[in-house]
């Protein structure tokens, strides 16, 4: 079972989306986590949000920023990493919406030699902006008020919502990559450290998560289902421009024809860097 708990949120330029997700975290049953914000170079107002929840949160808040020079979620990712010092690293997007047992059902499912992949529910355009309009806070709501939006197509699906206990049939897909989303999933810190982190070769939105997860399968680490115990509230946004896919995949590919365990661009080059010319970072 995991120690101190190191949430890692994911933000760009989503103020609104980010304090609902500060919210749902400052209302979590599980207080034995601290919340780092992985920042790929938002605008100032962002840090404004993270200032004014730093002082309505139980929890330690920081805030890690890096220059904007497109989209590097990986590399923002890695420097979270590195601010943090929880034991288990529980990743999640900063437009996802938590509900209050997701870091008690986090620490729960938590197990050496796993890394935990959650899922989520997405939220229509009209729904989401209700919530981010007028302050709503679907991380209280029961089923019932789900499946009346789940009817109303505010909700595509409930499924991600409910609790059933798995128990040993969370292992059975141990070495299967394909369907996790770093939008919500769980690491050792030791692991992410013996594969060097997220590889920000992958500059652009897409596939950095997978390639993650092979080098973690590929190092001994298996994957845990975290469906029906870890579901989050995905918030609607525009599709992400994806010109650098083709790119990522080409990178992906060539990772699958071969045996590599570390990073090209991890964990590593932060140190390296760091011991260069110094780390620019902004804590609150």
């Amino acid at each position: 079972m995991a120690e101190l708990i190191s949430v890692i949120v994911t933000t760009y330029n989503r103020e609104d989306a980010l304090g609902a997700v500060l919210r749902s975290l400052s209302r979590q049953t599980d207080e034995g986590f601290e919340v780092i914000v992985a920042d790929d170079g938002s605008r100032p107002a962002t840090a404004g949000v993270i200032q004014t929840w730093s002082s309505n949160m139980r929890v330690p808040l920081r805030h890690i920023w890096q220059e904007d020079h497109g989209f590097r979620a990986a590399e923002a990712r890695n420097r979270a990493i590195r601010a943090s010092v929880g034991t288990y690293c529980v990743f999640l997007d900063g437009d996802c919406i938590a509900r209050p047992d997701f870091v008690a059902a986090h620490r729960r499912l938590s197990e050496p030699g796993y890394f935990v992949t959650g899922n989520r529910a997405l939220l229509s355009p009209a729904l989401s902006e209700r919530i981010l309009a007028v302050g709503l806070e679907p991380e209280r709501w029961g089923i019932e008020r789900f499946l009346a939006h789940y009817w109303r197509t505010d909700l595509n699906r409930v499924v991600p919502l409910l609790a059933v206990p798995f128990g040993p049939l969370r292992k059975l897909g141990g070495r299967r990559w394909r369907g996790a989303r770093s939008c919500n999933v769980a690491s050792f810190r030791d692991d992410l450290e013996r594969v060097d982190g997220f590889d920000a070769a992958f500059t652009g939105w897409g596939l950095e998560d997978s390639d993650l997860f092979i080098r973690l399968i590929r190092s001994g680490v298996r994957r845990k289902d975290g469906r029906f115990a870890t579901g989050v509230l995905h918030l609607w946004h525009p599709e992400s421009e994806r010109s650098r896919l083709p790119d990522n995949q080409a990178k992906l590919d060539f990772i699958l024809r071969g045996d590599r365990v570390r990073s090209l661009q991890g964990l590593s080059a932060l140190d390296l860097g760091k011991a260069v010319c110094g780390d620019h970072a902004d804590s609150v």
